[in-house]
């Protein structure tokens, strides 16, 4: 008998923001620097004493704290911290290391912008990545698209969230044709919205992407319970895959990276993923367990649309 960790999927729908993100600027003249970090006001709900803790766990090597302040911007719904920094001597390449995620959410993604002399590059940390090393030169395109392909690679795989909705699509398909569909329809959908997006001044919010994300998955496992044979499933995973690409269109717009490179990365991630998810559910002949694992994900979807609702 195959047993369902339930409390391990009710405890993803608790954290369960497909992108949790920050930014910071760091502004680099000579010997002296000034950094600005911007986070949602949501995400500092539950964090201890956050006018020091954030800046504390965004390191610079060889730098020197002048000044630091912290303050709520409710007009943005953004929470802002100030920091000045001098450093020994002037600033060639620069060390970074960034642990907001162990403070946030596990899935946490800061991405950092840091300007020196007229050069400006970006670097990106989540829970697995947390040093960097920033060296202001101009990088070939190889490069560029090697970077930013990389970039859609790991935040398409960055938090169980995602892993889950793969895995229910994996779970969903009934036939290895079936998985393909499904598989397609969801990378098709999610390049669509990342493509149509920006053409449009349509900017939804947060809660409203957490919580039609979770109606889909909880739909799906409804299917699967209520609905066996029941076709078009295609359909409810091209939903699923336009409201993720909602929020790969928020990473797009803040790195300032090629839509193109970043969908290409996340596409191999994630096609690597569901196949090897389905090979595995074939392997281990998890077909008849699929009552007990869909009843487990329509929990974890309304859950999760619970405590989306509730911000």
């Amino acid at each position: 008998m195959i047993r369902v960790p339930c409390g391990l999927l009710l405890a993803a729908a608790a954290s369960a923001h497909v992108m949790s993100m920050s930014t910071g600027d760091l502004t680099i003249a000579g010997v002296r620097a000034h950094f600005e970090l911007r986070i949602p006001l949501y995400e500092v709900e539950h964090v201890t004493r956050p006018e020091t803790t954030l800046l504390a766990h965004v390191r610079f090597a060889g730098a020197r704290t002048q000044a630091q302040s912290c303050r709520a911007d409710t007009a943005a719904g953004a929470y802002v911290c100030d920091a000045d920094y001098v450093f020994r001597s002037p600033v060639e390449n620069l060390e970074v290391e960034c642990t907001l995620a162990s403070v946030t959410v596990p899935n946490h993604i800061h991405l950092l912008h840091a300007t020196l002399g007229g050069k400006r590059e970006e670097a990106v940390f989540d829970r697995t990545f947390t040093r960097a090393t920033i060296r202001f030169h101009d990088p070939s395109a190889g490069e560029e698209a090697v970077t930013q392909a990389a970039a859609g690679f790991l935040r398409a795989l960055g938090g169980p969230v995602q892993w889950l909705l793969l895995g229910a699509l994996a779970l969903a398909a009934r036939s290895r044709r079936e998985l393909g569909a499904l598989a397609a329809a969801f990378l098709l959908a999610q390049a669509a919205s990342v493509v149509v997006v920006p053409l449009t001044n349509w900017q939804p919010p947060p809660r409203f992407v957490e919580a039609a994300s979770a109606l889909t998955v909880a739909y799906l496992a409804v299917e699967m319970l209520l609905l066996p044979r029941a076709g078009a499933r295609w359909a409810v995973a091209g939903a699923m895959g336009a409201f993720h690409g909602l929020w790969l269109d928020v990473f797009v717009v803040s790195t300032r990276y090629h839509a193109a490179l970043v969908l290409a990365g996340a596409a191999v991630g994630q096609a690597a993923v569901v196949a090897a998810l389905g090979w595995a559910a074939a392997r281990i002949a998890l077909r008849r367990a699929v009552p007990v694992l869909a009843s487990a994900l329509l929990v974890f979807g309304l859950v999760w649309f619970w405590l989306g609702l509730r911000g």
